[in-house]
């Protein structure tokens, strides 16, 4: 379904940051979002836990990012902002609520910034062993760094030749996979055997249709990034358009990029074949239909997908600062842009916190960075959750203030909204029965603990200011 987008003038750009985004920048960050690492990577973990059902797992998923982007859309087509859902929760359920969920938001993208560099340096120092695996990661740290305080349309640049060179590779990936499923790759020896493989090894749902819970808590992680348009979508020309678009396009990105792909995997491939764990499942279909050297490509992919990350992860980390600066709800530099718009002191704060992540991963990777993970590990879900209670909220609020501006409306609103809810509920309580050291259980009890303390900090922190007679600045605006 989409939205036409009646015909007004161009949106400004937040006051401090330049519209440095050009359209085709906006387009690749929106597809790159929905495309992380973790697909490459991740996938075979949970193929090898619920089999085909897997495809069901990421339909779940799936459906869930579609309803969370929407209300999002929704949000940020009538008021386009580098704070994105932290703005809104300010304006709809108070100050402590956006001043938590963007401290929250900012922590998971400075231990993912850590995360990413290493494993980006582990495949680097792979090729080129003379060369340090800290070294690289140090490498690779400092040359996103100064890109993204360059300008932002050098952020986008860089962004949008590596979310290409994702979309390419998977865009082959199912165009060769699908061939040689029925048989039609040119000198391939894969026997055309259609989509015989989803259920010729103990059927659809091999391990049973619990498995697909079990994979939803696999996979749900790789999809975090898809909101990150909407923060970006404040630096283009006309935010409000930018906004309309990616959010009516996330169906067919997820559909295409994630279902799409994982059905090529075990179709070409068992589920139960080994190489899925030990190779990875990209490399095992590629192995399968007589790729040379796969793993090496799949390597180069991997490591574009993680440059691609790391460099979203800084730009997002950096605004997401800028914006609790402006709202002095950080220190006031945050808030402050150069010349060319660029938040320096909000990037350069986020990637000092990104190397102290990446030197905990190096000195104590067991204990001090596995603390990290694991606090950090459920607050795509929290984010998720403050996005929907937003947006039963804001709905009212433009409504009465700007009705106009609702351009992007989330469907069956307010029964969906609520739907959306119960089902992240339902994941964080099902996290729960994961008592997996380092599972999900470690994870949502941790980071619930580290958003009750930020919580408890902001409320403190509000009360001290109402007590103290110091006015903190109105709410962010929604009209």
């Amino acid at each position: 379904m989409t939205t036409t987008v009646p015909k007004s003038p161009p949106t400004e750009p937040e006051p401090g940051l330049q519209a440095g985004l050009k359209n085709r920048h906006l387009s690749m960050i929106a597809i790159g979002g929905v495309i992380g690492a973790g697909l490459f990577v991740g996938s075979g973990s949970g193929i090898a836990a619920a089999g085909p059902g897997i495809l069901i797992s990421y339909a779940l998923v799936g459906v869930l990012v579609v309803l969370v982007m929407r209300m999002l859309g929704e949000m940020a087509a009538a008021n386009p902002t580098s704070g994105s859902f932290s703005a809104y929760a300010d304006r709809a359920l108070g100050r402590w609520a956006g001043f938590t969920i963007g401290w929250l938001y900012w922590f998971f993208w400075v231990v993912v910034l850590a995360v990413e560099a290493t494993a980006g340096a582990k495949i680097l120092a792979g090729w080129i062993p003379a060369v340090p695996q800290w070294g690289w990661a140090l490498i690779v740290m400092l040359v996103l760094t100064a890109t993204n305080l360059v300008s932002v349309s050098s952020y986008g640049e860089f962004e949008f030749w590596f979310a290409g060179i994702k979309v390419v590779a998977i865009a082959a990936f199912i165009v060769i996979g699908g061939l040689a499923i029925f048989g039609l790759l040119p000198g391939s020896d894969h026997p055309a055997s259609g989509f015989s493989n989803l259920t010729a090894h103990g059927g659809f749902l091999p391990n049973g249709p619990g498995a697909i819970l079990t994979g939803v808590l696999m996979v749900v992680f790789s999809f975090m990034g898809s909101e990150i348009v909407t923060l970006a979508a404040g630096e283009t020309a006309n935010p409000r358009a930018a906004v309309t678009k990616a959010t009516n396009s996330v169906i067919w990105r997820i559909a295409v990029f994630y279902l799409g792909s994982i059905l090529i995997v075990v179709s070409l491939v068992g589920w139960d074949d080994p190489a899925i764990l030990k190779d990875g499942s990209y490399v095992a279909a590629l192995s399968s239909v007589g790729i040379p050297h796969a793993g090496e490509i799949m390597n180069a992919i991997v490591l574009t997908s993680v440059l691609s990350c790391l460099n979203s992860g800084l730009y997002t980390a950096s605004r997401m600062a800028f914006s609790l600066g402006r709202r002095s709800d950080a220190p006031a530099a945050f808030g402050r842009t150069t010349v060319r718009g660029v938040p320096r002191s909000a990037i350069l704060a986020s990637v000092v916190f990104g190397f102290v992540a990446v030197a905990f991963n190096y000195l104590w990777p067991d204990t001090v960075f596995q603390f990290l993970l694991n606090s950090s590990g459920a607050i795509a879900l929290f984010v998720w959750l403050v996005i929907c209670f937003s947006q039963l909220r804001m709905r009212k609020i433009i409504e009465r203030e700007s009705p106009e501006k609702l351009v992007v409306r989330m469907w069956l609103y307010p029964y969906l909204t609520w739907a959306t809810i119960a089902l992240i509920t339902f994941v964080l309580g099902y996290m729960l029965t994961d008592t997996a050291d380092g599972g999900g259980r470690d994870q949502v009890v941790l980071s619930t603990l580290v958003a009750l303390a930020v919580v408890v900090f902001a409320v403190v922190r509000q009360r001290r200011a109402v007590r103290n007679g110091t006015r903190t600045p109105d709410r962010a605006t929604a009209s």
